[in-house]
């Protein structure tokens, strides 16, 4: 502790009574110190700066006692009194002057701007608490609140225009000034609005937070008063929802949560959340413009302009779309997107079917056809539509008419047009906001009520709308709503434009054809709009699933000007959480979900699958689709034998013997006879009967934590099973081995000789079932030890192993279940890397590409030892389909490379998570081959890292990436996707790991302070 310290906690002891430790925290103005006292409480004693306005003080004392009455469930720091019970004691500091200090409790968490992630879910709940704080304040009063020349008062920033000069850029100091024009516009509005008491700064680094990785996070505290001041609420809003938005991913949504989170606790008018967006902008114009004038007083300060890159970042970013926010943030806010909504929908309404019909007929019956993600197949492909699908998308519905779904999510929507963001697994818009009239090219289109021609255009891009016309209408108080026809014949083009009248009932255009109206089979997209603003250039028939709050606010469902009702033509999907209902209630609780907020998924494409509403994932997890999702070829051999017949092997048959014949041609010489069975349970199940047919004996050794199905007798040799608390205990005619895992086992990788010590581990075993009498039938592994952790072995290890087996009369048995058929890149199977051959070898899930087959391959001696004239018979392992799906999988493995694009794609994959491995301290390890990887996540003392491997997981789901855990304690990443996947895909996985792990506790980087103006020390930091 310092003189400085020692001092003030002298002071501490006298004025307060308090004993205490004192560290001294950072202050752009006042002494700060973080007070650790013996009565196991924690302070922050803030000395004020000689001379100091008592009045500064008090006001934000009296607020914080007034918001404690008020308000106490909100996270405000109390003052604590002195002994004589004033709150606000003048001492004499080591200088002898004269300096308030006061006493403030210490609040739980980290700074906001420390926190990762800042989800919406948390950005929702800061705006309750700013919401309800400024209800509390509402009736707080003080004459310091009045602060004239007060440059951080919204109401105010216009000071910054004589001050433009000081910014040199001048594309910069353009932006500045329009931001001001901006601001000029609406502070006649500003200024009528009621003012009152707010806390005025509200930034990341004046907001705590609680929660450590998967726990929720918690807003604990908002802090530092010391700018306080009264002006309108919404400047209060609009100041917050500055920082919430600096390098946000999403910062349009972002704020949105923020305002839906505020009016929920104070609710806001229309009027109010139109300023937000000009006010925000000026907020950050503000500082940006200020820390420029500190600079040029500082020049040897970098901070000053460091800290402006966020806000330029921000202000620079043409992909926000400003004219939209008004909409957003009151459609967020369930208020009228426009001030005529609420009547437009009640002309609607009222008008309902009085509407001239838009084909000339009555529509009522006429059926409906769907194409979404649940019901339809249409693309084949959902990452591209080519021309010659897309013009025969509904076909199964006919030529029409026919009606398509609003709210219906679709996957037709599939160029990178559609996409927001880097990746195929980036948000995407799938969701239709019109009805679509399918009927034959050429018919003609009669307007549903009169209007004036406000658009008219020939969009003729692939996939695009082909003749477009939209149409201006007016209730009639005036307010003005719009419809759209797109997928029209270009003709229209001619023969209309802009602010040419249209009378109901008129036929105004027509259907095109494919060739004209963008590539679509012949139909009209018809959309109502009720304001165009911000979507001039580009009028969306698409949204993306998560911003529907918006878009069904901005484009409601048209039925009414189809003469129809409303529940007619609106989609509504599967609902998740009534299908999880159903799960739990027909389902035992042990057939467990994955991710803590389960997904749903209808769909899928080689390594990517889709949920109800559309949302694209990127398969990092299951092997089991081992050449894809919906493989054509698997998709026409399937269909084609299924039209054919279905057998088995009591008759024979081509399939059987060219799907041996091609498994055969894979493996070693010595491995000849096939049994065809419906899972890789039956398959090790039927090992354990071969090999105590062929040694005589029962015993069997295998790895701890191994995994061999869900049978009894696969349980029995399954660790991961039968060990599990409630599991059935270790059979007496099994021997567990240590897992030969070189990383976290009692042989290291830097022991040359560590083969031979765990396969010497096996000597025991085989002992201890020989003393018991059961004999050694064989060793079963799973050649990589997969929910072991992703293990590779050392070289030589199986080798050894088997050895030492056969010399006790066993059988040796290598699982290949995850590791065969290519996945490992160098190696076809996991047991040619460890240079050992097996008597049996075990294939299950990926051999079928999600059909159920399982084979296994043994000798021609153990087969015939198996032979005791027993019939062995699996119905469906044989079966005709089953065999041909087989070899086929087979054959696509070989015909599109995937044993190659494995390595190739596992050495990419594997670079990158070792450069991760060596930038944070929570990757303990990074292992596999191929298309099999494992990420061992650990905790600071080195210990597994089971919550942290959690939350990763999770939070790899919220960024729509698929994978798995393993491992004893549960802390390993399992990457293992289809063999399909692409560079792309890699460097999402690399890129959105990299960002997570970021976030994990104490190993996220911190982000660097913008707040130019003012930054006392909370303790929090």
């Amino acid at each position: 502790m310092n003189d400085v310290s020692e001092f003030w906690a002298a002071a501490l002891r006298r004025v307060w009574g308090l004993d205490a430790r004192l560290s001294r925290l950072e202050g752009e103005y006042d002494l700060n110190f973080l007070v650790q006292a013996t009565n196991g409480q924690d302070y922050v004693l803030k000395v004020m700066r000689a001379g100091c306005d008592p009045q500064l003080v008090d006001l934000q004392i009296k607020a914080l006692e007034h918001i404690a009455v008020e308000a106490p469930g909100l996270p405000f720091p109390k003052v604590i009194p002195g002994l004589d019970g004033g709150f606000l004691p003048q001492i004499d500091d080591d200088a002898g002057r004269p300096r308030l200090a006061w006493l403030l409790e210490r609040l739980p968490g980290r700074c906001y701007a420390k926190t990762a992630p800042k989800s919406e879910d948390l950005i929702l709940k800061l705006g309750r608490v700013l919401g309800a704080t400024d209800r509390a304040l509402e009736r707080f009063s003080h004459p310091g609140l009045e602060r004239p020349d007060f440059k951080w008062d919204l109401t105010q920033a216009g000071w910054i225009a004589d001050k433009l000069d000081a910014v040199a850029d001048p594309d910069r100091a353009a932006l500045l000034r329009e931001i001001c024009a901006q601001f000029d516009a609406v502070s006649g509005m500003l200024a009528e609005l009621p003012r009152q008491a707010i806390h005025n700064d509200v930034n990341d680094y004046n907001i705590l937070v609680e929660g450590e990785l998967s726990e929720r996070r918690q807003v604990s505290g908002l802090i530092d008063l010391g700018d306080m001041c009264a002006a309108p609420r919404v400047c209060e809003l609009a100041i917050a929802g500055a920082y919430v938005v600096l390098d946000h991913p999403r910062p349009e949504r972002a704020l949105a949560a923020l305002v839906r989170g505020y009016h929920a606790a104070n609710r806001l008018r229309p009027q109010e959340v139109d300023l937000l967006w000009p006010l925000l902008r000026m907020r950050l114009a503000v500082s940006v413009v200020n820390s420029t004038l500190m600079a040029a007083e500082n020049p040897d300060d970098p901070y000053v302009t460091i800290s402006q890159a966020p806000a330029w970042r921000f202000l620079e970013d043409g992909s926000v779309n400003g004219e939209m926010m008004p909409a957003r943030l009151r459609a967020a806010c369930g208020l009228p997107v426009t001030d005529g909504a609420e009547r437009i929908h009640a002309y609607l309404s009222e008008h309902r079917g009085q509407f001239a019909q838009l084909l000339g007929q009555d529509l009522s019956d006429v059926p409906m056809g769907s194409l979404s993600v649940e019901n339809s197949t249409w693309p084949q492909n959902p990452f591209h539509m080519p021309l010659d699908e897309a013009a025969r998308v509904g076909a199964e519905f006919g030529t029409g008419p026919w009606l398509g779904y609003y709210n219906e999510p679709r996957l037709i929507y599939a160029e990178p047009t559609f996409r927001k963001g880097p990746w195929k697994a980036s948000d995407r818009r799938t969701v239709h906001l019109a009805v679509d009239v399918f009927a034959p090219a050429g018919t003609p289109l009669l307007a549903p009520l009169s209007g004036r021609v406000e658009a008219v255009e020939n969009r003729a891009n692939h996939l695009d709308y082909g003749g477009v016309v939209i149409l201006h209408h007016e209730t009639p108080e005036g307010d003005a709503f719009y419809t759209l026809y797109g997928h029209l014949d270009p003709e229209v083009c001619d023969r209309l434009k802009p602010g040419d009248p249209v009378a109901q009932g008129a036929a105004f255009a027509r259907l095109g054809d494919a060739g004209q109206n963008g590539g679509w089979a012949p139909h009209v997209h018809f959309q109502l709009a009720l304001t165009t603003a911000g979507m001039q250039a580009d009028w969306p028939g698409v949204a993306a699933p998560d911003e529907l709050d918006l878009w069904h606010a901005v484009c409601p469902n048209p039925a009414a000007l189809l003469n129809l009702p409303d529940e007619k033509v609106f989609y509504r999907p599967t609902d998740k959480a009534e299908i999880l209902n159903k799960r739990r209630a027909h389902f035992g609780g042990n057939l467990s979900l994955t991710y803590d907020d389960p997904v749903m998924l209808v769909r899928g494409w080689k390594h990517h699958l889709f949920d109800e509403w559309g949302r694209p994932y990127l398969d990092a997890y299951n092997n089991v689709p081992h050449v894809g999702h919906a493989h054509p070829r698997i998709q026409a051999v399937a269909a084609d034998q299924l039209k054919r017949m279905n057998s088995n092997t009591r008759y024979l048959h081509l399939a059987q013997v060219e799907f041996a014949d091609k498994l055969l041609s894979k493996l070693p010489d010595h491995l000849q006879v096939c049994f065809f069975v419906n899972s890789g349970t039956e398959a090790n199940e039927l090992a354990l009967r071969l090999a105590r047919a062929h040694s005589g004996a029962k015993g069997m050794v295998t790895p701890d934590h191994g995994y061999h199905g869900n049978t009894n007798a696969a349980v029995a040799i399954s660790a991961y099973k039968f060990n599990k608390p409630g599991g059935v205990g270790q059979a007496d005619w099994v021997e567990l081995v240590e897992v030969a895992d070189d990383y976290r086992g009692r042989f290291k990788r830097d022991d040359p000789d560590r083969a031979r010590k765990y396969a010497d581990l096996v000597d025991d075993a085989i002992a201890a079932l020989q003393r018991k009498g059961h004999g050694v039938a064989g060793f079963i592994a799973e050649t990589f030890p997969s929910v072991g952790g992703q293990i590779i072995p050392p070289k030589g290890y199986l080798p050894a192993v088997y050895e030492k087996i056969r010399a006790a009369g066993g059988v040796c048995i290598a699982d290949e279940v995850q590791t065969g058929l290519g996945r490992l890149g160098e190696y076809y199977f996991g047991f040619e890397h460890q240079g050992a051959s097996p008597d049996i070898v075990v294939l299950g899930k990926p051999i079928g590409n999600g059909h159920p087959l399982g084979v296994l391959v043994t000798t021609r001696e153990i087969a015939d030892s198996f032979d005791n004239g027993i019939e062995f018979f699996s119905t469906f392992g044989g079966s005709t389909l089953s065999c041909r799906i087989g070899k086929e999988v087979l054959d696509i493995v070989d015909d599109e490379g995937l044993q190659e694009n494995a390595r190739v794609m596992g050495a990419r994959l594997m670079d990158g998570l070792r450069a991760i491995e060596a930038e944070f301290a929570c990757v303990g390890d990074v292992r596999g081959m191929g298309l099999f990887l494992g990420v061992e996540l650990i905790n600071p003392d080195g210990s597994e890292g089971t919550e942290i491997c959690r939350y990763v997981k999770n939070r790899m789901r919220d960024h729509r990436i698929l994978i798995g855990s393993e491992g004893p304690k549960d802390n390993i990443l399992k990457i293992r996707p289809p063999l399909t996947i692409e560079a792309e895909d890699v460097d999402m996985i690399l890129w959105t790991l990299r960002s997570v792990l970021a976030e994990v506790g104490d190993y996220a980087p911190a982000p660097v302070c913008d707040h130019t103006h003012h930054h006392d020390g909370c303790g929090c930091c």
